[in-house]
């Protein structure tokens, strides 16, 4: 896909308080090409411009652009690199996996992650809050004379927020381990409806 519709996808997945700009992913394409993760493509029906044949100078390209009337989009697909990197990215569930800029993006894409992946990421971000809950409480109830109200409703409200996604994650570790527990058989479960071990379930709303 190109990169306007690529934008679209990305901020549609990861919602819009991670929304992509144009400035971060450019470069983040560009820096995909060159390792060599995915490739461009001429979209179809266009061919690369080439030197116009009077002069020698490059007319070509800029008459065609105004015969059109637009630029061509330049599409981006997965290489193989790309899709074995991707796969390795899935498989991850180490403490990048749980911190605040890596959690979300995995999250996105519990649908194509093994169940086990899934619970060991989310008990590792339900740690990591837990740790964090218990610095905060610290914090407060050695500075609470200290502060003044709206400071101090500053951090009441960043603990309650800490809070509900702990509570979030109980109902998610939970809606995993009963799907897990309630599978059968990967053989039975692939003959009955052709699905694949770990497929991710709809979790309570």
């Amino acid at each position: 896909m190109h990169g306007y519709e690529l934008r679209k996808r990305l901020n549609a997945l990861l919602g819009t308080f991670r929304a992509f700009g144009y400035g971060s992913l450019y470069p983040c394409l560009k820096e995909l090409l060159a390792q060599g993760l995915i490739a461009e493509d001429s979209p179809a029906g266009t061919r690369p411009a080439g030197p116009s044949r009077a002069g020698g100078q490059t007319r070509h390209s800029g008459q065609a652009r105004q015969r059109s009337g637009r630029r061509s989009k330049i599409v981006y697909r997965l290489t193989a690199d790309g899709k074995e990197r991707l796969q390795d990215l899935l498989a991850e569930s180490g403490p990048a996996a749980w911190d605040d800029d890596g959690f979300g993006v995995h999250f996105a894409f519990f649908g194509q992650t093994r169940a086990d992946i899934r619970l060991r990421i989310l008990e590792g971000r339900r740690t990591r809050l837990e740790e964090r809950l218990d610095g905060v409480r610290a914090a407060m109830s050695r500075t609470r004379e200290r502060l003044d109200r709206y400071t101090l409703e500053l951090h009441r409200h960043g603990l309650e927020s800490v809070e509900r996604e702990v509570r979030w994650l109980n109902e998610l570790i939970a809606s995993e381990r009963e799907s897990g527990a309630a599978s059968p058989p990967h053989s039975a479960r692939t003959a009955e409806n052709g699905t694949s071990p770990g497929q991710a379930r709809p979790f309570p709303g």
